[in-house]
């Protein structure tokens, strides 16, 4: 434990992202963050840190065991280090923008940090894009979020993307209807996480046959919907269902071609959320791009609001999205005058300029990984610069 450790060494679920990847990384949330814009939600940054009572009130406390803690020197006071974005910006409607005109829609993008990593997501510092709805209660409000962050995902021209509705709030209403609550409420949601069909009907109590017809009529929705309307659900269950059907309806109008799947009984990540979630999957990708869904946006001290949104994860986004075009690298010696290397950005072009005179500019530029340089006023392709064939520097 006394070994010096390795300078490039970091802890677990940490990672530098090196030139090529940070590169494309900003050209894709500045790409996310350009529809979200086109859609009216306006952009806000919270900060890095916040009073630990602040961040973890309301919808925030679902991210108490994922959130780092520290002493602040300067207020004497726990500060904790944001694990998610959606609380803060909740917080910043209920407060900074508490007279703002409703429905608000907000955006933002950042990195959170998280004290464990999951088995499909190992990552403890992630990037966050999202939008938050805050103000509007209709199924029109859901459809918005799922249609406009599976928009966001199709223009990075992501393919063959499917979406995954749930309802956190159905188990605990068929619990609530039959009196089930304490250890043999932690043991069914336990059952269910795992989708453990039999270990549910030991332990469901008198909700048992219902829960595990809920639990089989997860699938594509076309059979999941008829399974669902087929169950004699409580009250309180039902108007989930209504609300579930009414929002695939209007999301068929939206999105016809997006492929829809139902799980009922999901939770884990949705500890917070109140009505219709999602989540978005790519075919081929190894977690979800992204998920949201409908929360109360307050902290208790303030009025809560019906809210629904988003958020998209920057890593598993970048692990199936196209690799985005690079622009040209163009080596220009030194000598050249700064209009001259204006010009050439203004053209597409980024340049790496020399900084003393060289007897080998093509040598020097492949070294430095361009594709071209200017040799003798001209833009030279390296595979012709023996031959100097190019075109004049414009200007010259």
């Amino acid at each position: 434990m006394n070994e010096p450790l390795h300078p490039a060494l970091l802890p677990l679920g940490l990672r530098d992202l090196l030139p090529q990847d940070a590169a494309t990384e900003a050209l894709v949330v500045g790409r996310m963050m350009a529809v979200l814009d086109g859609y009216g939600y306006q952009r806000v940054k919270p900060p890095l840190v916040e009073f630990e009572d602040n961040l973890l009130a309301g919808a925030g406390a679902a991210m108490a065991s994922e959130t780092f803690r520290l002493m602040d020197p300067v207020s004497q006071r726990m500060i904790g280090i944001r694990a998610d974005m959606t609380p803060q910006v909740a917080r910043i409607a209920a407060t900074r923008l508490k007279n703002a005109a409703r429905p608000l829609r907000l955006s933002y993008a950042g990195q959170v940090l998280r004290v464990r990593g999951s088995q499909l997501r190992p990552e403890r510092q992630i990037g966050q894009v999202g939008a938050e709805l805050i103000g509007a209660d209709g199924a029109a409000a859901d459809v918005e979020a799922i249609a406009i962050a599976v928009e966001t995902l199709t223009i990075l021209g992501i393919a063959r993307l499917s979406v995954d509705l749930t309802l956190p709030r159905l188990v605990p209403a068929i619990c609530e209807a039959h009196g089930i609550d304490g250890d043999t409420g932690d043991e069914i949601r336990a059952a269910l996480d795992h989708k453990d069909a039999a270990r549910l009907a030991a332990t469901g109590a008198s909700a048992a046959a219902l829960l595990g017809r809920l639990l089989a009529s997860a699938g594509p929705v076309r059979t999941a919907l008829p399974a669902l309307a087929a169950l004699d659900l409580p009250p309180a269950a039902a108007a989930e269902r209504a609300r579930l059907g009414e929002v695939v309806g209007l999301l068929h109008e939206a999105v016809p071609e997006l492929r829809i799947t139902i799980d009922p009984v999901e939770n884990r990540g949705f500890e917070y959320h109140t009505g219709i979630s999602f989540s978005v999957f790519a075919r081929g990708g190894r977690a979800e791009l992204g998920r949201g869904g409908r929360y109360v946006a307050g902290n208790g001290q303030h009025e809560a609001e019906p809210a629904t949104g988003f958020t998209l994860y920057t890593d598993t986004v970048l692990a199936v999205v196209p690799a985005p075009e690079q622009p040209s690298r163009i080596f220009v010696p030194a000598g050249l005058t700064l209009d001259e290397g204006r010009r050439l950005r203004a053209a597409g072009w980024i340049t790496v300029t020399g900084l003393v005179a060289l007897t080998d500019i093509p040598g020097e530029a492949r070294r430095l990984a361009c594709s071209h340089a200017v040799i003798d006023g001209k833009i030279v392709a390296l595979a012709e610069a023996r031959d100097q064939v190019g075109v004049e520097v414009e200007g010259r």
